[in-house]
């Protein structure tokens, strides 16, 4: 628990992305403390605060709808997250910010999203950053798509022990002081499975963005699929990658799927 003397009120906002959780707080005003890193954790712990995979706060800047701010839920600010990006287009939709498109900032760029309604309710379909660079190995590639990812071929997913071999890859020697988030993957009849250790997190998540999007181009630049689009199943629901091949690498990357409000409350900190 936080020892502070003096009391705070926070009003916050609860969304998921596929199973991919945050806390947003309204932040246009900037009245929170972007440096209390303490605060950030507490806030994402579930069991102690409101419990979270992270934490977005949503600024006013210049020249964009908004701009995004992300923590992880170790309570450091941290690169992209694709499923926090859709969830807080989401938000500022249903505040009034934005319509059903906008254009806004968060670290590692611009980026624009629209909503839009499908079957299984409305989905966001958020535009990433461009990726030029893979690295093919053995087995497995590494990208970053607006966060670095490592995406390693398993055929057993279900049965898979991933938190001990996604650790052995994120903890070791070219890894362990940056980290780097792990994914494995399987393509079957089409559909790509896939379970994401996160870094920040230090755990499985339901879904990752970013790391769905890395799976996607993996699949592609490895030659297990052709076209331009692929069907992704997560733990937490799904979602859709759609892209342009470009030389050595890839634009025009979208990232699509459910961002859905929770609940809101108010506490004290």
């Amino acid at each position: 628990m936080l020892t502070q003397s003096i009391i705070m009120k926070i009003e916050f906002y609860k969304y998921q992305g596929a199973g991919n959780d945050f806390v947003i707080i309204d932040d246009r005003e900037e009245s929170f403390d972007r440096s209390n890193f303490e605060l950030v954790k507490f806030l994402c712990d579930r069991r102690f605060g409101i419990g979270a995979d992270g934490l977005m706060l949503l600024r006013n800047k210049s020249g964009y709808d908004f701009e995004m701010v992300y923590f992880n839920s170790d309570g450091n600010e941290s690169s992209m997250c694709g499923n926090g990006g859709r969830c807080i287009v989401s938000f500022a939709k249903d505040i009034g910010v934005v319509g059903q498109s906008c254009h806004f900032l968060a670290v590692d760029g611009p980026h624009d999203a629209n909503s839009f309604k499908t079957e299984y309710g409305e989905w966001i379909s958020l535009k990433m950053i461009d990726v030029k660079d893979i690295e093919k190995g053995p087995g497995y590639c590494f990208m970053d798509t607006g966060s670095p990812h490592y995406v390693a071929f398993e055929s057993n997913l279900k049965k898979f022990d991933i938190i001990q071999k996604a650790r052995e890859i994120r903890y070791n020697d070219r890894f362990k002081n940056d980290g780097t988030n792990v994914n494995f993957i399987n393509l079957d009849n089409g559909k790509l499975y896939i379970r994401t250790y996160e870094r920040g997190v230090e755990d499985e998540t339901l879904a990752c963005g970013t790391g769905v999007t890395a799976a996607v181009l993996a699949a592609h630049v490895t030659g297990q699929f052709k076209g331009s689009q692929l069907n992704v199943s997560a733990k937490g629901g799904n979602l859709k990658v759609k892209f342009q091949k470009s030389g050595n690498g890839y634009e025009n990357i979208w990232l699509e799927g459910p961002a859905e409000y929770v609940f809101k409350g108010v506490i004290n900190v």
